[in-house]
Order: structure tokens, then sequence, then C-alpha cells
């Protein structure tokens, strides 16, 4: 090879080395920018902690990404579900601080373990709400409903059911929620607030939040106490309340108060068809909206105080923040007065063939 020939082939292998370079660096360049692509942008994260309770995915989550584009139009909300694995949660507030979003509002399928999630968020300059269930660690506010209130709605439900069948020596069954979740303590404390000393709680064990769990405590109560004995069941939600009610009529157990919360179209149906008492209903709207607004306010470095009117102390100790809304008592005579004034469901919705002679019964038409 001759020198000028050897001139031309170095020349072109460093062009060739110069372009490769160049290209792996934007490369580069794109990875990194996707990998951060809220750190420019208004980029709000919402983790929801199961998609077993139907609430979350079907009301939750859609009136809050309305909310946020009503209040930001350039705003962008990333989602994630943790299917009630708290590992899985961490993980995905992990994923989103990386990705660089500024403010993130969770409802923590675990409020203690989500606390150093928490911290480490907030050490990046993230901010964190905490949506429905009171997460441990430096949140910047909270939005729920006055959960010891809830649980004395159910209590108080669950007594006037039972009217002058309510006395000391009723024997009632009392299935509570998954104790890592801060609100089922919460409603516990409201529940015996209204039935201590009124009835006999004669067996208590949590359900965990799951139908089958419940179901499967409902037997062993069952078991234990005799079906004849049992007045009445308290159920702290109305997944559980569907997993019982599937177990009392399995034993020919019929006619007894079952309780429940969340207002669920399942739960509304056995209300009307006289298989469960009575539920809570939380507008899932206005909390969703708050939320929202917290989010949206804390991203613009807005003061949150006129949103966040009172405080409340988390399991951590950390004082924060809070906006605490009112639950509704639904039984069958006010179904049209909540959940279909409110549009949470139309009774074509609740009334389908196989409980339209119950509808009607019910002034439901």
């Amino acid at each position: 090879m001759n020198a000028t020939m050897r001139r031309v082939v170095i020349g072109a292998t460093a062009v060739s080395l110069a372009l490769s370079v160049a290209a792996c660096g934007k490369a580069g360049d794109d990875n990194d920018s996707d990998g951060g692509s809220g750190s420019d942008s208004k980029s709000i994260g919402l983790l929801l902690p199961d998609n077993v309770t139907a609430r979350y995915e079907k009301f939750d989550k859609p009136y809050f990404e309305a909310k946020v584009k009503e209040l930001c139009s350039d705003c962008d909300v990333q989602y994630a579900n943790a299917a009630a694995d708290p590992n899985k949660q961490a993980q995905q507030m992990s994923t989103m601080v990386t990705k660089g979003v500024k403010v993130i509002v969770v409802s923590a399928q675990d409020s203690a373990a989500i606390k150093s999630s928490i911290q480490s968020a907030v050490d990046k300059g993230v901010k964190v709400v905490a949506y429905d269930r009171l997460a441990q660690g430096p949140v910047s506010a909270y939005v729920s409903f006055d959960n010891v209130k809830v649980g004395e709605l159910q209590g108080q439900a669950l007594l006037d059911a039972l009217g002058d069948k309510a006395t000391k020596k009723s024997k009632v069954v009392m299935i509570n929620g998954d104790d890592a979740d801060p609100n089922a303590a919460q409603f516990k404390e409201g529940a015996h607030k209204a039935l201590d000393g009124k009835v006999d709680i004669a067996y208590e064990q949590s359900g965990l939040w799951k139908d089958t769990v419940a179901a499967e405590k409902m037997s062993a109560a069952i078991t234990q106490l005799g079906a004849k004995n049992i007045a009445g069941v308290y159920a702290a939600n109305d997944g559980m309340a569907g997993g019982i009610a599937n177990t009392l009529k399995g034993a020919k157990i019929g006619d007894i108060p079952l309780t429940g919360q969340d207002a669920e179209l399942a739960a509304i149906q056995r209300i009307v068809a006289g298989t469960q008492s009575s539920t809570v209903y939380k507008a899932y709207k206005p909390e969703a909206d708050t939320a929202a607004e917290l989010a949206v306010a804390l991203l613009e470095d807005k003061n949150i105080k006129d949103l966040a009117d009172t405080e409340v102390t988390s399991g951590s100790g950390d004082k924060v923040p809070a906006k605490l809304l009112t639950p509704v008592s639904v039984t069958k005579d006010n179904i049209n007065d909540t959940v279909v004034k409110d549009k949470l469901y139309t009774v074509a919705d609740i009334c389908t063939p196989e409980y339209a002679k119950a509808c009607k019964s019910a002034g439901l038409e």
C-alpha cells in the first residue's frame, strides 16, 4: 500500500469512528431523555394499591387523570398499580423518581413499608401526597375520608338493622381489613365505638381485604359459634362482604345484617336483594379531584392550606396537612338519593334482569 492510499484509508477510518462515536453519544442522550422524561415536564405520578378493589381502576384513576388535565393541560400523569404487592409499589415509586416525576400521589399498599421509598423520593426533591390511606414518612399532604366515622357508620348501620335484636348477648362476627392498611385500624376503631357494650363481638379476625380470606374466616366463625347463634356480621368492605354473603348462603344463614364499604355495584345489588344490609359511600370523585388539586398545587409550588384544612398524625409521627371528606351510610332506603343521584350508577346498572323484581320492591325503577 503506497503512502497516498494509506492516508486515504486512515482518513476514512477516522471519519467512520467519529460518526460511530457521535451516533453512540446521540443514543445515550436519547436514553437519558427517556429515563428522565419528566425532568423538564410537568409530570405527576399516581400509584394505586391493588386491582382487586373495583373502585381504583374504575373510578379513582380516571377521575384523577381528568381533573389533572382540567387544571394543567400540559401535565403528564404516569400511572402504576401495585397489584397488592408492597415490594412492587416500592419499585414503581423508585421508577417514577428515576423518570423525573415531580409529584407522586400514592395510596399505600403497606403504609409502613412505603416509608423508606417516600423518604428517598423526598430526598430527591419529589413531593408526595398520601391518597385514601395515610402513608408513613414525610408526605406533603393527605386526602381521604374520616375513617373513624366510616367505622361508626358501619357499626350503627348494623345496630339499626338488628333493631330490637341488638342486645349484649347478640353474637356478632367482625371481619376487619388488612392490618398493613392504617385505614383498617380506623374503621375498626369506629366500629368498636358503635358496637362495644351493645352486642357481643364473639369472633373477630382480619380478612386482609380479600373475599376469599373473608369467606374462610366466616366459615370458621360458623363452626365456632354455630349457624343459629350469629345475629349479624360486620365486614369492613364490600369485597369481603361478597365472600361472606356466599358463605352465609352456603350455610343456609339468611336474613341477618351484613355491612360493607365502598358502595361497589355488586354490594348495591346485594342490598337491593337483601343479602347485604348496608355499605358506606365515599364519593370517589371529590376525593380524586382533591388529590389532583393538591398534586397540581404542589407541582406549581402553591400554598395548599385552603385545600388541606386540617392536620393528622401518621404512624411515623409526622404531622400532615389533610383534607378529610364526609362518608355516607347507604341502605335500601337511600340508594336513589346517594349513588344514583351522584350518577355513580344508573338504575339500569343496578336493576339487571336478576334484580328486577327486588328493584321494584325497593322502589328502584
